[in-house]
């Protein structure tokens, strides 16, 4: 994603970095309720905002498409608590005595402690844990555990969802230490060099296994003869039991059945009201992979889903996005249910009708470029519900599937979600970021004419055409690079649209207006890069999360190896550190053979040259910089990070329960939201 059952590959867009910009589409003003009234920001806390956004078009759909978006949308919310427990065993328990205290607590709620807990309570939400959903380092509440001790007690007992034949005390004996000590699993995904990165991790993927044993159990299955190799691992936690590994696969009957069993329920319902048969085979192919967990009926699947280009609606569910993973294989739960967008399409379809263009004027080594691009489809689409790894934060670009040979020979199908993109914008409007962070009016005019227009394409290009470039030499494993893959395939994609953005070919395809346009996102990419992304990072860390890495490793050795030709450079003006592109052809020249070398590592597994390329330019930060940058950013009172809230559709029933009509409403604020989510869609055992 540009953030990646599938290459679920996603972007996430980073609050401030469009501060200012309009956007290139406007959601229409119709009986959806979205006018110059709608109201984008839902709340602020701790170091995030949340906003809502609109979906334009929803009540121009006929019946059939809204119903079919209804019992889809009711799927991608099923599988909330799969995720919570992914990403950790104790995040369930912990979650739901935490709003068992928050609805029944009877106690004084004017407190500073009490505070600081709705708003741990809130961050977790944000987080699907209590793990911070961009750095994983764990939140440590503000609070002390005594006092969340006392109000915990404080609550009848008979109201608190503490699991079978436990009280509250021992319940607060196995998750206190997990909340506040900060020795115990630190870190959700730890990828640091040269530790077992299982065993340091607090994922809920392994248990009692080590990264050797692991890496030993998937390497036993592997072939290295054979072309179509299923996703090993994509859907099962590895547990040891009395010395033997085996996997507990997430499938009906299996891990997760209750949730997994709504899910199947929603997607039967909403079979019988898909567009075509072609659809109905794909959601049908989706039950039978949760039905059996077997990977070879999840290709077939990812198979048909890709081939279906014709279909109005459309989503994503299941196991995906592997980058909550610390080896690269585990799929989170997530889900995006969608409709295009048939004006923006047409920006979309024509980058898809020239991907072998594209693929052959690539600056790679002809040994990795693909001869004939198959199936390459591209869309805008509007977002209509959002789950799993998708909500609260959720990308802005989607690339599937994942799988290496599916892609090679059945193509790929990318997505820009425009409405998201719409909403981010309108949040970032007039926030005074590009005023504190641009080097001078020069590059703010070049964002606010271009700016939304090249952040666009820059998705576009990531997802419809870099994800889906180049290849494999025969024999190299799609997992050779390990933990490094992800970050280098995101870089992979990022590069590609960056050096294609600057390609006079863009504006003889009427994709940018003029040859100046593409400087806006090259400004930009090197600022954020370089510099800006910093504010999401606590002083003294490294650069951990795989998006941020990637744009870091772009930014650092771009301008190392442009320094002899002072390409980019940091400057100083009254005390500030400021980004300057000096000179706009030779940067795209850097991107270029950068996007070379990226792409040798990946065709050909080459894990010792990628580890150092991530290790020297994508992870150290320089501390006097980082400082400044904070310094900077806290005067704007900015939130660097932004969640959302979904709409809520409801269906209207005659006399007889037929549904004659689904509405929309934005009316739900967050809190209501989540503790809805949890009443309405929580159905797994708690355990530890």
């Amino acid at each position: 994603m540009k953030k990646g059952l599938f290459m679920l590959t996603t972007i996430f867009l980073l609050a401030g970095c469009n501060g200012g910009k309009k956007a290139e589409t406007q959601p229409a003003t119709t009986d959806d309720g979205i006018d110059s009234t709608f109201e984008y920001r839902v709340d602020r806390f701790a170091d995030i905002e949340i906003l809502r956004y609109p979906v334009p078009g929803f009540n121009s759909l006929s019946l059939q498409q809204k119903v079919l978006i209804y019992y889809l949308s009711q799927a991608a919310l099923e599988g909330r608590d799969i995720l919570w427990d992914q990403h950790n065993r104790y995040n369930l328990t912990i979650r739901r005595v935490c709003e068992g205290v928050y609805e029944n607590y009877m106690g004084d709620k004017s407190t500073e402690d009490w505070k600081n807990f709705e708003t741990y309570l809130k961050q977790i939400w944000m987080a699907n844990g209590i793990h911070h959903h961009y750095s994983e380092d764990k939140i440590l509440p503000k609070f002390s555990k005594e006092y969340f001790s006392t109000i915990v007690k404080s609550v009848d007992p008979g109201r608190m969802p503490f699991r079978d034949g436990m009280a509250a005390d021992e319940t607060l004996t196995e998750i206190v230490p997990v909340m506040f000590d900060p020795n115990i699993m630190p870190k959700r995904m730890n990828q640091a060099a040269g530790v077992d990165l299982i065993k340091t991790s607090a994922v809920n993927f392994y248990e009692g296994v080590t990264q050797k044993e692991v890496e030993n159990f998937y390497n036993k299955m592997k072939n290295p003869n054979d072309a179509t190799p299923v996703s090993y691992g994509l859907n099962s936690k590895v547990v040891k039991k009395d010395g033997v590994v085996a996997e507990q696969v997430w499938k009906q009957g299996g891990m997760y059945d209750k949730a997994i069993t709504r899910i199947i329920g929603w997607l039967e319902k909403a079979a019988g009201v898909a567009e075509n048969e072609q659809q109905k085979a794909v959601i049908n192919t989706l039950i039978d992979f949760y039905k059996t967990g077997d990977l070879k009926t999840f290709d077939d699947y990812s198979i048909k889903w890709v081939s279906d280009t014709s279909s109005y609606v459309d989503f994503v569910n299941g196991f995906i996005e592997t980058y909550a993973d610390p080896l690269g294989m585990k799929g989170s739960w997530e889900s995006i249910v969608n409709f295009k967008n048939i004006e923006a399409t047409k920006r979309t379809e024509t980058i898809s009708a020239n991907a072998q263009w594209f693929e052959d004027n690539s600056p790679i080594d002809p040994r990795f470029k693909k001869s004939e691009v198959k199936g390459v489809s591209a869309k805008v689409i509007t977002a209509a519900i959002l789950g799993g790894d998708c909500y609260p934060a959720t990308p802005i670009g989607i690339n599937l599937p994942n799988s290496n040979w599916i892609r090679a020979q059945h193509g790929s199908k990318s997505v820009t979600i425009e409405n998201i993109t719409y909403a981010y914008d309108k949040a970032a409007e007039g926030n005074g970021f590009n005023e504190e962070f641009m080097w001078s009016d020069d590059e703010r005019t070049l964002s606010k004419k271009y700016g939304s227009l090249t952040d666009n394409l820059h998705t576009d290009l990531h997802e419809c055409l870099g994800h889906g470039s180049g290849k494999l030499l025969p024999g190299v494993d799609g997992d050779a690079l390990k933990a490094y893959g992800s970050t280098l395939e995101e870089a992979r994609a990022d590069l590609f649209a960056l050096y294609y953005l600057g390609d006079p070919k863009l504006v003889e395809l009427k994709l940018l207006p003029d040859n100046e346009a593409y400087k806006s996102e090259y400004y930009e990419y090197m600022m954020n890069g370089a510099m800006t992304q910093l504010t999401r990072i606590k002083p003294g860390k490294t650069i951990e999360e795989a998006h941020m890495r990637n744009r870091a490793l772009i930014a650092n050795w771009v301008m190392e190896k442009g320094k002899a030709d002072s390409v980019v450079v940091f400057k100083q003006k009254e005390d500030k550190t400021y980004v300057v592109v000096n000179d706009y052809d030779k940067l795209r020249d850097l991107f270029g053979k950068l996007l070379a070398e990226v792409q040798r590592i990946k065709s050909e597994g080459d894990y010792e040259a990628g580890k150092k390329l991530v290790e020297t330019y994508g992870v150290k930060v320089d501390p006097k910089l980082h400082k400044e940058v904070l310094a900077r950013y806290e005067k704007l009172n900015l939130a660097p990070y932004k969640g959302f809230v979904n709409p809520v559709y409801k269906p209207v029933t005659d006399a007889n329960g037929k549904i004659t009509d689904i509405t929309i409403s934005y009316d739900e604020n967050y809190i209501d939201q989540q503790l809805r989510y949890s009443r309405q869609y929580s159905v797994l055992p708690l355990k530890n």
